[in-house]
């Protein structure tokens, strides 16, 4: 957290170089605001800065209506469609779609199966499901590279469901079989 004096001097020049690093919260109004709020600026000595917004929320402070510092940058709603991504991406890296749906995905999100195919077309540029196939492609290789696993046991453990899937993904994106490409034994 910054100091008093620098937040206070943020706050005075109302400096964007500062939204969303701290927040002010006003005593007598009880409600919370950005640094560049346009509103009148308080006294000094009803003032209290804070790190975060929930920070804010849990001493007591309501969100101010005019800057909405609840959408500060660096916050998830000001990142917008980008945190559903993000959040989708960060679940599917755990392996959400090597046992589950795209629809029950989405669900777990909070969007339908559609919007959140759009947000990975705008976002990623690929489709949920072909990013779930590059990440387990990713991992079976370093599986191969790493271990001396069975390609079965490397196919299980990377997340595809069946052995042919594997062999079938790997060749189309490689032009070779997986075998061909683990590393020879020293």
């Amino acid at each position: 957290m910054l100091d008093f004096d620098t937040c206070e001097a943020a706050r005075q020049a109302r400096d964007p170089a500062y939204d969303g690093r701290f927040f002010t919260a006003v005593r007598t109004t009880m409600i919370y605001c950005r640094p560049v709020c346009p509103v009148k600026q308080p006294l000094t000595k009803n003032v209290s800065y804070f790190p975060t917004a929930a920070a804010c929320e849990r001493a007591g402070y309501r969100p101010c209506l005019r800057c909405r510092p609840e959408t500060a940058p660096f916050s998830p709603a000001w990142n917008g469609t980008r945190t559903t991504v993000e959040r989708a991406l960060k679940l599917i890296g755990e392996g959400a779609l090597d046992a589950g749906t795209v629809e029950q995905l989405a669900a777990r999100l909070g969007v339908g199966a559609r919007h959140l195919s759009r947000l990975f077309a705008v976002h990623v540029g690929a489709s949920p499901l072909q990013t779930a196939q590059t990440l387990r492609i990713g991992r079976a290789k370093r599986l191969l590279d790493e271990t001396s696993l069975p390609v079965a046991n490397v196919a299980a453990r990377a997340g595809f469901g069946s052995v042919r899937r594997f062999n079938a993904a790997f060749s189309r994106l490689y032009g070779r079989p997986p075998s061909a490409i683990r590393r020879p034994a020293r």
